[in-house]
């Protein structure tokens, strides 16, 4: 199980503030991974995948507010 933790740019993220996991950010190849999960990073500037406890956090100094 990964305990990686990936920094994200408030770009990186889609529209509603969220990722995908597995990600290719990630450097994840989604043919040996898990299924595909919504993740919310925008509302609270992190989130870990239920999956394989990988963890997406919004870098220092960035911040999502939603217009993108």
């Amino acid at each position: 199980m990964s305990k990686a933790v990936v920094e994200l740019l408030a770009k990186d993220l889609n529209h509603q503030g969220g990722v995908f996991c597995p990600s290719p950010v990630a450097g994840m190849q989604t043919w040996n991974t898990h299924p595909k999960v919504y993740l919310d990073v925008g509302r609270a500037g992190e989130a870990k995948c239920p999956y394989c406890g990988t963890v997406y956090k919004l870098k220092d100094g960035e911040h999502f507010d939603g217009h993108h």
